[in-house]
């Protein structure tokens, strides 16, 4: 059986991945440890998303830009997962800008410190800070059932994150517990 099929699998630094078409059924991309990676011009179809995580103990992951990538039929459009069990790690500086999504099956957008159970109880050993949406508009459309933004985050997410450029549209609010305070800007 297979373990994972993921598009791309990255934990380096300075690298760029660009104008390719994923067909797969887990991570379009797992960004696990590094900086300065770039993420652009992407079709991503059938699986789980443009994925920062999982992030393990001792792991950071700065300067990330995924940006103008389309993502089509996925369980989610955006994720950031960091394992609840974590310690040590960081997760700063990540930029998303100009990228669509629509039939996402589970959520648009989700920031979980719970993994591995989704929206689980959240870690509070890995830092995140700096999780923006600027640039060009980020447009992702859910199916009906589908939660169009969760944040589960521990003690440690901190900062403002500015959100002004993200619009998700369809399925249903989170519940008020998956909200981070410091998220201004956007519309879901």
């Amino acid at each position: 059986m297979v373990q994972s099929s993921d598009g791309f699998d990255a934990s380096t630094k300075d690298l760029t991945i660009e104008d390719s078409n994923i067909y797969n059924q887990d991570d379009c991309i797992a960004i696990n440890k590094g900086s300065n990676i770039i993420f652009q011009r992407n079709m991503c179809s059938g699986g789980h998303g443009i994925s920062i995580g999982s992030i393990s103990t001792d792991a950071t992951v700065q300067g990330i830009q995924i940006l103008n990538n389309q993502i089509v039929n996925n369980d989610q459009a955006l994720r950031i997962k960091t394992k609840n069990d974590a310690t040590n790690a960081a997760v700063s500086d990540i930029t998303f800008s100009g990228n669509t999504g629509s039939g996402m099956r589970r959520f648009g957008v989700i920031i979980d410190q719970g993994y591995p159970t989704t929206l689980g109880t959240p870690g509070n050993g890995v830092s995140m800070s700096g999780i923006n949406f600027t640039g060009s508009q980020n447009t992702i459309a859910v199916i009906d059932k589908a939660q169009r933004v969760a944040v589960n985050c521990g003690s440690k997410c901190t900062g403002t994150w500015d959100w002004s450029k993200l619009t998700v549209t369809g399925g249903k609010a989170a519940d008020s517990k998956f909200r981070y305070s410091g998220i201004k800007g956007g519309n879901f």
